[in-house]
């Protein structure tokens, strides 16, 4: 049954065009990347000031023209990255697979047989959408990801029809408690990206973070405790145009969080140490246009 469609009409055209646009073989969305990234690195400068305050900020001891290297490399990370994500509404579960590699998925079917679910902890560095998707492949049936609703209706249920082509589930922010409590007993793992800029009013915990005093959510080590859930840390290397591979890294889990005491996060904590080590040896994939550091310590 054809899902109900939830914005108004006028947007039916812009849908026609992307999904025409994610039709087109990735090398020709790749050549389209690379006139994006024309535009967005030389002419519009989109968020220019921020990225580079983000970069030198992080990279204190790169120069100037380091700097400016390592920017426009992102700026072309990111048009390849727009083209990546748009290709989920046309791509093939076959094609996904041969281009979404994950090294030790055994970790992970581990805890299923255990009875555990798995809090996976990925961030915005490489390309989260197609790890999700890739996921859904590898654990049929078992694979969610939060996500935040965006405000525009088309938008919502464009990028929802995306995350969902391939069999994973998109559930709101808002109603994580809810999925986990109706899920439990039956294993399966939930994605949260644990790099979101968190607000005063959201309690983060504060650690230097890339040279940086940085606000963190705490909501992994809460819902970890919850429900008991064992935790992955979600490595992403790109090791070719196209092409991922993940590994997954054991991080303390729910009982581990237990043991730690009120206002200690073990597993925040080991997340950005890892996340640290993974942009420092790839900075370029990480997405410096979002304003990490917008909240300072009150």
């Amino acid at each position: 049954m054809p899902q109900k469609r939830s914005y108004p009409l006028y947007f039916e055209p812009l849908r026609w065009l992307l999904l025409a646009l994610a039709h087109l073989p990735l090398p020709l969305l790749y050549g389209l990347a690379e006139v994006v990234y024309g535009l967005l690195a030389y002419v519009v400068r989109y968020r220019w000031r921020v990225v580079q305050a983000n970069l030198s900020n992080s990279f204190p001891e790169k120069s100037p023209a380091e700097l400016t290297q390592l920017g426009r490399a992102f700026y072309r990370h990111f048009a390849q990255l727009v083209v990546e994500i748009l290709k989920l509404a046309a791509i093939g579960p076959a094609e996904l697979a041969r281009r979404v590699h994950f090294i030790n998925p055994e970790l992970m079917t581990r805890h299923f047989a255990a009875g555990r679910t798995v809090l996976s902890l990925g961030s915005h560095l490489g390309n989260w959408e197609w790890i999700l998707s890739g996921a859904a492949l590898v654990f049929p049936g078992r694979a969610a990801g939060v996500y935040k609703p965006l405000g525009n209706p088309f938008f919502e249920d464009f990028t929802r029809r995306l995350r969902t082509r391939l069999g994973a589930e998109a559930v709101p922010m808002l109603a994580t408690l809810r999925y986990l409590l109706r899920h439990q007993g039956s294993p399966r793992t939930l994605s949260l990206l644990l790099d979101q800029s968190a607000g005063p009013e959201d309690r983060p915990h504060w650690l230097p973070f890339l040279h940086q005093d940085t606000g963190f959510y705490t909501s992994a080590d809460r819902l970890a405790q919850q429900f008991d859930c064992a935790v992955l840390y979600v490595g992403i290397r790109r090791v070719r145009r196209g092409h991922y591979e993940i590994r997954f890294t054991e991080l303390p889990d729910g009982r581990a969080t237990a043991l730690a005491g009120p206002g200690v996060f073990p597993i925040t904590e080991a997340f950005a140490r890892q996340l640290e080590t993974d942009i420092r040896a790839t900075p370029a994939q990480y997405l410096w246009t979002h304003r990490r550091w917008k909240h300072q310590r009150g």
